[in-house]
């Protein structure tokens, strides 16, 4: 593996190299047929013995983030009083309390009692 690429450019040098090599264009080192035949004529295996040999010309552009010189603003929002935040739950509260009805909390004897219930039902 050469030094200076990530294992994702890598990757991807060998994929492009090796579907070339696969559609029948030249290969640019010299390999022994019997080097050939030992590696069953694996396109990317040519490929990666192309690639440590140097020779590929293949080359990766990675672009740079853009610098920016702007100065950052402080966003200003609408401060809200303590009063205001209080009248709007109490509004909230008194909507859900009009609209909906409230839930009480589940106890084990109801639990039971529907269990019960159930029961019953299916047994008819």
């Amino acid at each position: 593996m050469l030094e200076g690429f990530s294992k994702y450019e890598t990757a991807r040098i060998l994929g492009a190299r090796a579907l070339q090599i696969s559609m029948n264009a030249p290969l640019l080192i010299k390999i022994d047929k019997e080097d050939l035949e030992k590696i069953n004529y694996d396109a990317i295996k040519i490929a990666e013995v192309e690639l440590n040999s140097e020779i590929l010309p293949i080359s990766v552009k990675r672009p740079f983030p853009i610098k920016r010189e702007e100065r950052l603003r402080r966003v200003r929002g609408n401060q809200i009083s303590e009063q205001k935040i209080q009248t709007r739950e109490s509004e909230e509260e008194s909507e859900i309390a009009e609209g909906g009805e409230i839930m009480e909390l589940a106890t084990p004897v109801d639990e039971v009692d529907d269990m019960e219930e159930e029961s019953s039902s299916e047994q008819e």
